[in-house]
């Protein structure tokens, strides 16, 4: 048994030591992320399970020798250690007034995040209570092609109430896999219940789809939402965006590329501009390097199963497919999040996104970088899950009462109160 627990140790301690510094290698790189992906994010659950495996071990005789004591001095390093991720996961509440987000809006209107799905992560799959999910719906239909989504409302909702702000979530899923029953159900949940009507949108994945379909099929969702909206007790003249990683990215194309014709081939003339974007550890740049040590568009991802044309022939190609090509002065107010220890999209890549956003837009461009955190991290129900979907919420709380008091595109007043005489570019 000793030699069992000097493996536990070593073993907690490589897994500790990789979540404050992911391999970034090319071979290491997929496992490092899900390994310390599973171990930032489920970090309460990984020190009660290695705690509970360190004490049975060293119970059956464990500690009987050099080995043992070795483990156990390993094993009580690597969760120190997975423990320090939980304090950084605390600051959560300082990063989020920090950037703006006005965490004090209606706070005794707001319903707790339940605890359950704090304990139990499993949960957040289960509509929460007092939510009502449909299932399915086409927004699309081309021939064979049949494109769906869900929507969230509150239970008990009733038409006559008035019409209730939209939001639409796009998966992540680097391009190629994903779907909308696996991404943003914490935040979808949450929002339903404070009045909003949520959008979970599916779309055409490569290698079968070639870019732009992507976002020509998200573009075909807002047409039908300025037609449909109505239907599911959702106004048609307010809809917010969301999604992280490729759903980040995807956010930031449908924010930023309203009613450009190139992206609507057959229904050019439909209106579809966004009231709101906040996207998630997304990529915005494939055409330069930066944080990259080349450009993303070289990737052998973009090159044979997104884009499908040689970065080196087609650069401009990979321009259009960033969200900085459309950059302009009238964007919709932004609010960028990502986490410090992103080990798949570095976090310099939405640092410089925010910094050449916030020169151009007229508009409040806010920006969260949550210390510690992963890419992908609020999929699990965390602590820090439950503060940054508050925030979110809070902050697009504030944009709809500014729209429904017809002011301008500007920093709410509650975003002032929060972030005192601080510029949001």
């Amino acid at each position: 048994m000793p030699y069992v627990l000097l493996a536990l140790g070593i073993l907690f301690a490589l897994a500790a030591g990789n979540a404050h510094a992911p391999r970034r290698s090319a071979v290491l790189l997929a496992p490092s992320f899900f390994w310390g992906w599973l171990t930032i994010e489920m970090a309460p659950h990984v020190l009660v399970t290695w705690a509970a495996a360190t004490a049975l071990v060293a119970g059956f005789g464990g500690l009987d020798g050099w080995a043992g004591w070795t483990g156990l001095v390993l094993a009580i390093l690597g969760m120190a250690g997975v423990a320090a991720t939980l304090v950084a996961s605390r600051r959560t509440v300082v990063t989020l007034r920090d950037s703006g987000a006005p965490l004090d809006l209606d706070p005794e209107g707001a319903p707790a995040y339940p605890l359950a799905h704090l304990i139990v992560p499993q949960l957040c799959l289960i509509p929460r209570k007092g939510v009502r999910v449909e299932r399915n719906i086409v927004y699309r239909q081309d021939g064979r092609l049949r494109l769906k989504l869900d929507v969230f409302h509150a239970a008990g909702e009733r038409s006559g109430e008035g019409l209730r702000p939209g939001l639409m979530q796009i998966h992540g899923g680097a391009w190629v896999i994903g779907d909308k029953r696996e991404q943003g159900l914490p935040l979808l949940n949450h929002m339903a219940l404070q009045g909003w009507v949520g959008f979970n949108v599916n779309y055409r994945l490569s290698p079968r789809a070639t870019w732009p379909e992507h976002l020509i099929d998200l573009k075909h969702f807002l047409a039908w939402y300025k037609e449909h909206a109505e239907e599911y007790g959702a106004d048609p003249g307010f809809l917010c965006v969301t999604g992280g990683s490729a759903g980040g990215h995807l956010t930031a194309m449908v924010a930023l590329t309203a009613n450009v014709p190139e992206f609507q081939p057959g229904f050019e003339d439909a209106d579809t501009r966004v009231q709101g974007a906040v996207p998630f550890y997304g990529v915005y740049n494939f055409f330069e390097a930066g944080p990259w040590p080349r450009p993303m568009g070289t990737t052998h991802l973009m090159e044979r199963m997104v884009v499908k044309q040689p970065f080196a022939d087609n650069q401009e190609a990979y321009a259009r497919a960033s969200p900085v090509t459309y950059l302009r002065e009238d964007a919709p107010p932004f609010f960028v999040i990502h986490g410090s220890r992103d080990s798949l999209i570095p976090v310099a890549e939405a640092r410089r996104f925010v910094e050449c956003l916030r020169d151009v837009s007229s508009s409040p461009v806010l920006y969260a970088e949550m210390k510690g955190a992963q890419h992908a991290f609020d999929v699990f129900p965390s602590y820090r899950t439950a503060r940054v979907i508050e925030g979110v919420e809070r902050y697009l709380t504030g944009l709809h009462r500014q729209y429904r008091q017809g002011g301008p595109q500007e920093v709410p007043d509650e975003i002032k109160r929060s972030w005192g005489e601080r510029s949001v570019g």
